[in-house]
């Protein structure tokens, strides 16, 4: 595993000989041994094609290559850090979200209204997402942002969970999202709960939950 929580705002990635990290550009805080950070252009991994993809659906972070022998220590902004680790599957994930992640996974775009139809849509335009978001799939690690830190809270197929859109960090698995509402005549007044939008998650994966209604 090349990614090691120091605390709860600081990872220790292990870069090794011909193997290559990503990370958000600027967020190196220290290193030892022989390390270097290359500006990537292409934002990550995919080549040309899929780096204007990215462009062009605003899911495009600038990241730098991280490669070498030695340990590096990430962290950006005083945001507290979850490591997640993939075993084939694919994380559903903010690209501003990411602190670093390994480069054998295999990094993309999503259209929300492939998940949720048009309720998808409203959903990244409710939450502030837009209307893409980028995907990260493969076998390794992942070290996601967010405010307040992060709960990880399991989908199964006969329970369904339910998220403040605000509160949604990422998810990965199985799984179907969609927005649903609960909006009655005292939302319609300015009286309601203020919680009229949830996003559902349903199938069978994780969900990470912030504990915070603040976007980074």
């Amino acid at each position: 595993m090349p990614f090691r929580e120091i605390n709860s705002k600081m990872i220790e990635a292990t870069v090794m000989p011909g193997q290559r990290l990503f990370s958000q550009r600027g967020a190196m805080l220290a290193y030892k041994g022989e390390v270097s950070f290359t500006p990537n252009v292409q934002g990550g991994q995919g080549g040309v094609m899929s780096m204007i993809g990215r462009r062009l659906a605003n899911e495009d972070t600038p990241l730098m290559s991280v490669e070498g022998s030695g340990t590096v220590l990430f962290g950006h902004g005083g945001h507290h850090v979850q490591v997640i680790n993939l075993t084939g599957d694919t994380l559903y994930v903010e690209a501003d979200r990411l602190l670093a992640f390994e480069g054998t996974l295999q990094q993309g775009t999503m259209f929300m209204g492939s998940q949720g139809g048009v309720m998808g849509m409203v959903r990244g335009q409710i939450s502030g997402q837009g209307l893409f978001t980028t995907t990260l799939k493969g076998h390794g690690a992942v070290a996601v942002m967010a405010h307040g830190g992060v709960f990880e809270i399991p989908i199964t197929p006969q329970r369904p969970v339910h998220v403040d859109p605000q509160a949604y960090v990422a998810h990965h698995g199985d799984v179907r999202n969609k927005l649903s509402t609960a909006l009655g005549w005292r939302d319609m007044v300015g009286r309601g709960s203020g919680e009229a939008f949830q996003l559902e998650l349903s199938g069978s994966g994780v969900v990470f939950v912030q504990a915070s209604e603040e976007k980074l």
